[in-house]
């Protein structure tokens, strides 16, 4: 196990989520629930561990056919066009 990579996505990954919509929702389900609070962290837990196990798998799977470089340039220019409608949005209201 190369751990600088796991340690690298550990922060990543944990960075990325803060603050996020998934953390926001999280709290909420927490507040609204005294009882059942573990339900909670194990459902919101085991859906990251899901959407992270997807992302894997289907990186493996374009990385076969598409290169690193041109999935990180799309990537780039993914979040660059909704980050440009994001502003372009807020601005129009």
């Amino acid at each position: 196990m190369d751990l600088k990579l796991l340690l690298t996505t550990f922060g990543m990954v944990f960075l990325a989520e803060l603050g996020d919509k998934t953390q926001l929702a999280t709290f909420c389900f927490s507040a609204d629930c005294e009882d059942s609070r573990l339900s909670v962290f194990l459902g919101s837990a085991g859906a990251l561990v899901l959407s992270s196990l997807i992302a894997v798998l289907l990186g493996a799977g374009i990385s076969r056919f598409v290169s690193p470089t041109a999935i990180k340039l799309g990537a780039g220019i993914f979040f660059l066009v909704v980050g440009s409608w994001t502003i372009y949005s807020a601005m129009r209201t």
